[in-house]
This record gives C-alpha cells, sequence and structure tokens, in this order.
C-alpha cells in the first residue's frame, strides 16, 4: 500500500511537470509570437515611411546592422514585378522571384500579408510581415523565432531540475503522509473494530470485521466445544483410542491406549509414529492394514493382558486421510470365557457321577441281582446321590442368580456375628465328629444386605474350614468393625492352600485336593457362593493362607 501511494504520488508530480513545462513553452512560444508580430508591424511602417522620404534610406538600414545576429530582423524589398532589389542579409543578383511568397502576393492584394516558415535550423522559423508601398513595391520584414518545441527545449535544463527537486519532494511528502495515514490503521484493534476510530471511510470494513469476528467467535466456541466433548468423551473411555494421518502419525489418543500398551513418558507424543506405541506383529500389521484402506480386527497379547485390536481405515476424496485404532481390554472376557467351558465341563461332570450311580443301583434292583435285605442299604445310596445332585443344582442356580443380580429379596440390616453364632451351633457336631474346636469372637456388625445370603457366605466359609481342618484343630469365626466397615472373619489351621491355587479356589467347581474332595463330599461351588455373594453386597474378599499351617478368609462390606 505505502509504494502504490508513493507510486501514485511520484508520477502525479511527474505528468504535472511535464504537462506544465509542455504549457509553459505553448504559451510562451504564442506570447513570443504576439510581441515579434507587434514589433514588426511597427518597425514595417518606420522604415515604408524612411523609403518614401530618403532614396538612399536603405543604406541607412545595412549600416545600422539588419539582419545581423544582434537585430535578426531580414529587410527586404521586393519590385512590382516580383524581383529583389534590395536585402540586408542576401545577394540581390543570387536570389530568386520572391512575387509567388505567400506575404508578398497577400501585401499586393490586401496591403499586407503574413506567414511564418520552417527553418533550415532546427527548432527554428521564420516569421515573414510584408507591406504595401505607395509605388507599388513590398517591403517585406522577416524575424527569426524559436517553434514550439524549441520554447520547450530551451526551458527543458531549468525544468529538469524543478522536477527533480520537486520529484524529491513528492516522494519525501508521499512518504510521510503515507506513514500518517497508516499509522492510525496499523494501531486498529481488529479485536473490537467498532471501538477504533480512525476514518469514516473505514465504518463499512469495520462493520464487515465486527461480523465475521463474531462469525469466527462462533466457529471457534462451537469447534472448542466439540473438542472439549471428545476429549471428555475419549479420555473417559476404558478403551484405548488412537488417530493416525496417512504416514502413520498419531493426531491424538487418549490416556487409556498410553495405560493398555504401557507406553512410556518419553514415546507416545503426538505427530511421531504410532510404531512409537508398540511395535509388536498383530499391532503392526493392523496399523498397515488400515493405512491400506482395510478395516481389521484381531485378539492380541501384550504382556499378560488380551486385547481386542481394531483399526479401521478413514477414507476421503483423495483416497485414506488417516485410520483410528482402538484397543480393548479383554483379558476377563477371555478368562470368563475360559471359565464358562471349564465350568460346562465340571457341571457335566458333577451332574454324570450322582446320576451314573443312581442308574446303576436302579438297574441292579429292577434286575433282581440285589438280596431283599440289602435294598435299603441301595435305596439309601440312591436317596443320598439324588440329595447330592438337588443340593448341586441350588448351588448352581444360586450362582446363576448372583451373577445375574436376580436376587429379589428385600435387603435389611444383619448383624454378622450373630449369624456368625448361628453357623457355628449348625456345624458343632459335624466339627466335633472330626474333633474340631469351633469358635466365634468379635462382637456386633451390622450390615444392609440380604440374610439369607450372608448365612450361606458365612455358612460356606465355615464349613469349608471345618472339613480342611486336621483333627484337633480348631475354626475361629470374628466379626466386627474396623475402620468404619464391617467384617467377617473365618480362619483355621488346617492343610493351608498351596500358592498356586490361591487364585483360583474362589472359582466354580475348582478343588485343591480332589482326592481329598471326594472323601469329604461337597459341590465344589461353595466359595464360588462366597465371590458371588461379597460381590453381590459390593463386599471384598481377601484370602491369606500358607501351606501345612492354615488359611483364613476375610469379607469387609
Amino acid at each position: 500500500m505505502k509504494k502504490k501511494i508513493i507510486w501514485s504520488m511520484t508520477m502525479i508530480a511527474l505528468v504535472s511537470i511535464v504537462f506544465s513545462m509542455v504549457l509553459s513553452g505553448v504559451v510562451s512560444y504564442y506570447d513570443s509570437l504576439e510581441i515579434i508580430k507587434n514589433s514588426t508591424m511597427v518597425e514595417s511602417e518606420y522604415i515604408r515611411s524612411g523609403i518614401e522620404q530618403q532614396a538612399d534610406y536603405l543604406s541607412h538600414i545595412s549600416s545600422a546592422g539588419y539582419g545581423t545576429g544582434a537585430q535578426s530582423v531580414r529587410v527586404t524589398l521586393v519590385e512590382a514585378d516580383g524581383s529583389v532589389s534590395f536585402d540586408s542579409v542576401a545577394d540581390v543578383d543570387s536570389m530568386e522571384n520572391h512575387g509567388d511568397r505567400p506575404e508578398v502576393a497577400a501585401a499586393r492584394e490586401k496591403g499586407t500579408g503574413e506567414s511564418i516558415r520552417e527553418s533550415e535550423t532546427v527548432n527554428m522559423q521564420s516569421y515573414n510581415y510584408a507591406v504595401r508601398m505607395d509605388d507599388g513595391r513590398v517591403l517585406r520584414l522577416s524575424v527569426g523565432m524559436k517553434t514550439v518545441f524549441g520554447s520547450i527545449e530551451r526551458m527543458v535544463p531549468w525544468m529538469v531540475l524543478c522536477s527533480v527537486v520537486i520529484l524529491l519532494f513528492a516522494v519525501f511528502l508521499s512518504t510521510y503522509r503515507t506513514k500518517q495515514i497508516v499509522a492510525p490503521i496499523n494501531n486498529i484493534d481488529l479485536d473490537h473494530p467498532m471501538e477504533n476510530d480512525v476514518y469514516d471511510e473505514l465504518a463499512p470494513l469495520f462493520l464487515r470485521i465486527e461480523h465475521q469476528n463474531e462469525t469466527i467467535q462462533e466457529k471457534m466456541e462451537e469447534l472448542n466445544r466439540k473438542q472439549n466433548e471428545f476429549t471428555a468423551i475419549t479420555e473417559n473411555m476404558r478403551e484405548g483410542f488412537i488417530v493416525v494421518d496417512s504416514r502413520g502419525d498419531v493426531l491424538s489418543y487418549n490416556t487409556s491406549a498410553v495405560r493398555l500398551l504401557g507406553v512410556d513418558g518419553d514415546t507416545g507424543h503426538r505427530h511421531e509414529s504410532v510404531l512409537t506405541f508398540n511395535r509388536s506383529h498383530d499391532f503392526r500389521e493392523a496399523v498397515d492394514s488400515a493405512l491400506s484402506g482395510t478395516a481389521s480386527e484381531r485378539v492380541t497379547r501384550i504382556g499378560t493382558r488380551s486385547y481386542n485390536l481394531i483399526a479401521n481405515p478413514v477414507m476421503g476424496e483423495s483416497g485414506v486421510r488417516g485410520a483410528v485404532i482402538v484397543l480393548l481390554d479383554v483379558t476377563e472376557r477371555e478368562e470368563s470365557e475360559r471359565m464358562r467351558r471349564e465350568f460346562t465341563a465340571n457341571v457335566s461332570h458333577e451332574l454324570k457321577t450322582p446320576l451314573t450311580s443312581i442308574s446303576g443301583y436302579a438297574e441292579i434292583i429292577r434286575n433282581g441281582l440285589v438280596r431283599s435285605e440289602d435294598i435299603p442299604r441301595f435305596a439309601g445310596n440312591i436317596y443320598n446321590e439324588t440329595q447330592r445332585l438337588i443340593t448341586l443344582v441350588e448351588d448352581i442356580i444360586k450362582l446363576s442368580q448372583l451373577d445375574e443380580r436376580a436376587v429379589e429379596l428385600e435387603r435389611t440390616e444383619a448383624d454378622l456375628h450373630a449369624i456368625a453364632r448361628d453357623v457355628a451351633e449348625r456345624l458343632h457336631s459335624a466339627a466335633e465328629q472330626n474333633g474340631i474346636h469351633i469358635e466365634v469372637f468379635g462382637g456386633p456388625a451390622v450390615v444392609t444386605g440380604v440374610p439369607r445370603i450372608l448365612d450361606e457366605m458365612i455358612f460356606n466359609l465355615a464349613d469349608n474350614a471345618v472339613k480342611y481342618s486336621r483333627a484337633g484343630g480348631s475354626v475361629r469365626i470374628t466379626a466386627g468393625m474396623q475402620a468404619g466397615s464391617a467384617f467377617i472373619e473365618v480362619a483355621d489351621d488346617g492343610i493351608g492352600i498351596p500358592e498356586r491355587d490361591r487364585e483360583r479356589v474362589f472359582e466354580r467347581f475348582y478343588r485343591v485336593d480332589k482326592s481329598r474332595s471326594k472323601q469329604i463330599g461337597g459341590t465344589g461351588l461353595g466359595l464360588s457362593i462366597v465371590k458371588h455373594g461379597a460381590a453381590f453386597h459390593n463386599a471384598h474378599v481377601a484370602l491369606q493362607s500358607r501351606e501345612g499351617e492354615g488359611t483364613t478368609v476375610r469379607i469387609t462390606f
């Protein structure tokens, strides 16, 4: 803008100078011409009178220096036949007939005549004025003068000097004025354009900028809102989320991706390769597949965890613009699937055993292969196996209800210490038969829950402790409050649990010592019911055990 203003001002000054120079030359030319005309007319009358009064007047003209450089006026006397009888400059004998000259012909006809002819000298011309004398001869005076271009040429040096001065002044002035004009514009507050008091001519522009700012502000607020929503969603996702561009460089990711992939703080930054997150074969293959335009889904293991790796391409008009990678931790799902398969196999086995016994006893009786006095014993065996089968089915139903939280019993306040005393009393006879002493310690520990489920949980813990304790040992049930939370704890000094089995004892049908389990009976679902009952009451189960020394199970509500 500054350059345009300076250039415009300079061109205006230059054009003005040239125009002024031409106009001055033209005006000067016509002013000079008018002066020459007037002076020549006066001079011609003076010479004509002199010639008519004195015959030898022309000799005085020559001696006066007419036609020399000092006067630059040429006097010529033309006879009636057009021949030249006198000329103050040239030799009359060598001069041609002047009768056809325009000014001479006009003078003979009208009394006076004039003409302007170009001179042989560059940028020079002659003004010719002729007057008719009384005797018919014609007196002509010729005066040399500059042409229009000659007049302009004469002024060129001065005009050039003036032009340089004016141009320098114009450049300086335009630069100074440009700074004055631009300074307020440079200080415009574009954030609040309507508060600027600069030029009235800029008001429409400021109004448009104001509207544009409002539009931009709305768009930015909407963009920030969407960005915050996107961040809030992705940061609260348990799933890992990574967005990459077409080159595989990270554009965005959430903290779950960092956590699931175990990325260090020094790696996994934006605008770096996504392979800084993980370089495993499955991860690399999923990314490459997505960036080539093909979606993929696979289960991969990273460390000790299993993940469902989903990679989808992001398509644009020009092809693949990037990819979205989602990582889901499916370790629990895989574990649940494994446990479901084991549970199915165990249920089939546990159901098959009593059914096979019942079928065998019934077949023997039906075929009459048993003596009449043995029938009551066989019937008792069938009854016992049936009761075992019923207990097993009931336990499976309980677990299913706890799994699906389908228990619709009303929650009430229940004292864990009171339930523990009742359980100890019910197990007293079985404990005495095995030479085991069962005791209850602590005090009131009131929780809000389903008493039947709480009773089942404590009974299963105590029953297991009695079954797996050595003869002469003891089972200690403790209830109470600690740090504001109710707890129930069952401890024994039995055979203990090997370290490799401690994490699995709460699984369905899992038995540490299968040979001993067959001897002591049970369905293998007791501790699983404890675990699910605790989850139903939002309680925490903790197990401590030393092989050969005993086991302690504590439930904190």
